[in-house]
């Protein structure tokens, strides 16, 4: 089986992007590897833990873009230019359109804060806290068009305890969406992923207790 060439995205300190690193490092992504490492801000925390891990970077700020298809086109034409067959997106704040998306045929891969569909968007955590849910969690889909709307290939649950803020919460499902995302990348990897139309199986990983289609 040959190796995945990924290119993960991020705009932020990266920790899930540490994640994916971490699991590299220890074999846990199977047949694929980190390619490259691409951010929209300079300076932010990502760069560091790229270069920390050897994995080389590209900075494209997209304020330099006065279109999003421009930015768009470029970011998958650098992402391409390293060998990427499919791109994760860990705390990636930009919408990318259908022309990106379809640049990649193996995917586009992101990990939300929420089970979704439910509570879309930025700040999901205080969302669902804010109106009171009960169980939360983390959610890996594929990226489409919508905002978090695309096929969900893997959820993992999270209680809200009586004396929770959002804080507490959202340290708590960040604590999941690093065991999941990896473990989603490898599946992935192995071909262990099948969609049919908005379903999504996971072949031979059984969830654990407490877990909703997860792996």
């Amino acid at each position: 089986m040959s190796t995945l060439r990924l290119g993960v995205l991020a705009s932020g300190s990266g920790t899930n992007l540490q994640a994916l690193l971490d699991a590299g490092a220890r074999g846990e992504l199977g047949p694929a590897s980190i390619a490259v490492v691409a951010v929209n801000v300079p300076g932010c925390g990502a760069i560091a833990r790229a270069e920390a891990a050897g994995v080389p970077t590209i900075v494209l700020p997209h304020k330099d873009f006065t279109e999003r298809a421009a930015f768009d086109a470029a970011l998958a034409a650098k992402l391409r230019e390293r060998g990427v067959e499919m791109v994760l997106l860990a705390g990636f704040m930009r919408l990318l359109g259908v022309d990106f998306l379809s640049a990649f045929p193996r995917g586009v891969i992101n990990i939300h804060p929420a089970l979704s569909p439910a509570f879309p968007g930025t700040h999901a955590q205080k969302q669902a806290f804010d109106y009171g849910v009960r169980i939360a969690g983390c959610t890996v889909h594929f990226v489409d068009a919508g905002v978090d709307t695309g096929p969900i290939i893997a959820q993992a649950a999270v209680p809200v305890l009586d004396d929770d803020d959002d804080e507490a919460l959202r340290k708590r499902i960040l604590a999941e969406e690093h065991r999941l995302y990896p473990a989603v990348v490898r599946a992935l990897a192995e071909d262990r992923v099948v969609r049919e139309g908005r379903r999504v199986r996971v072949l031979g990983a059984p969830p654990p207790a407490g877990a909703l289609r997860s792996l």
